[in-house]
C-alpha cells in the first residue's frame, strides 16, 4: 500500500473531527510489529542522510512538535525515529511547567528563545501549544485570552516559517483504554514506577475535555504553512514509522544540496 501523506495532514482547508481519526495505525503499516520494526531501520539511513545534508546546507531550520496525551509517546518517538542522526546539530527542548522566571515573561518567550538556528533541526517534546491546552482545560485562562493566545500562536508560527523554518506539528492520537494500559504498567512495573505521577490520573479525569480542546486547538492553527499531522498512537511501532516517512517525504520536498566549494588549487592527493 502506498504512503499517503495526506491521510495525516490537517492545514485547515476542512474540518478536524477528532473522533473520525483512528488511534490504531497497525494495518497502515504493517501487519506484524517485527515488520514495522524492520521498516523503520531500514528507513533510519535516509534521516541521517537528509540531517546531515540540512547541517550542510546551512539553509533551513526544522521544528518538530511532538504534542500528545500523558503516555501517548513524546519519549519513545524521539528514541525510536532519530536513534541514529548526529546529536550535534539535533537537540531537543522540554516544556514542562514554567519557571517563576519564565512567568514573569510572555508565555512564548521560552519557546522562541529554543526555536531551531540554520542547519538545525530541534524536537519540541510538548510546546507552546501547552499554553492553549492544559491552560484552557483546567481554566486557568478564559475564553477571550485563548482567542489571543491561538492568534500570537498563529502568527509565531508564520514568523518562524518566513525566517526559514519548517515546522512539523504531531499530535500523537492515543485512545484512553491504551493510556489506561500504559498507566497501569508504569504502576506494575518497578523500572517505570519513576514515570508515574497522580498529576496524570487528575488529567485522566479530564480525557473527553482534553479532547475536545485539541480537536478545537488543531483546527485554530492547522494551516498551510505550518500544517499538523494526526498520527495513531495505540501501536508505538506504526507511530514511529508513520513519522518517519512524514519526515523524509517533507525533508526531501525540500530539496537540499551540498554546499559548492571552489576547489581551485586544491591538491589531488594528500602526502
Amino acid at each position: 500500500m502506498a504512503f499517503d501523506i495526506e491521510h495525516y495532514r490537517i492545514d485547515g482547508k476542512k474540518p478536524f473531527n477528532i473522533n473520525t481519526f483512528s488511534t490504531n495505525g497497525k494495518k497502515e503499516i504493517a501487519e506484524s510489529k517485527e515488520k514495522r520494526n524492520a521498516i523503520l531501520t531500514a528507513l533510519s539511513p535516509e534521516l541521517d542522510r537528509l540531517q546531515d545534508l540540512l547541517y550542510a546546507e546551512h539553509q533551513r531550520k526544522i521544528l518538530i512538535v511532538l504534542q500528545g496525551m500523558d503516555t501517548s509517546g513524546k519519549d519513545g518517538t524521539i528514541r525510536a525515529v532519530f536513534q541514529s542522526v548526529d546529536p550535534l546539530a539535533v537537540r531537543t527542548a522540554y516544556f514542562k511547567a514554567p519557571t517563576t522566571n519564565e512567568l514573569d515573561r510572555d508565555y512564548l518567550w521560552r519557546v522562541h528563545n529554543v526555536v531551531p538556528r540554520r542547519g538545525e533541526m530541534v524536537i519540541f517534546n510538548r510546546s507552546h501549544y501547552e499554553d492553549v491546552l492544559v491552560t484552557k482545560v483546567k481554566g486557568w485562562i478564559n475564553n477571550e485570552e485563548e482567542k489571543r493566545r491561538l492568534q500570537h500562536i498563529r502568527d509565531f508560527e508564520r514568523l518562524l516559517t518566513e525566517t526559514g523554518t519548517v515546522i512539523l506539528k504531531f499530535f500523537l492520537h492515543i485512545s484512553k483504554d491504551e493510556q489506561r494500559t500504559r498507566l497501569q504498567e508504569r504502576l506494575d512495573n518497578p523500572e517505570k514506577n519513576w514515570k508515574f505521577n497522580l498529576g496524570d490520573l487528575d488529567d485522566r479525569k479530564l480525557w473527553d475535555d482534553f479532547q475536545q480542546q485539541y480537536q478545537r486547538v488543531i483546527n485554530k492553527t492547522a494551516t498551510d504553512y505550518a500544517p499538523w499531522y494526526v498520527i495513531p498512537a495505540d501501536s508505538k511501532s506504526a507511530r514511529n514509522v508513520i513519522i518517519m516517512k512524514i519526515l523524509l517525504q517533507v525533508l526531501n520536498g525540500l530539496n537540499m544540496q551540498y554546499p559548492k566549494v571552489d576547489t581551485e588549487g586544491w591538491p589531488d592527493t594528500i602526502e
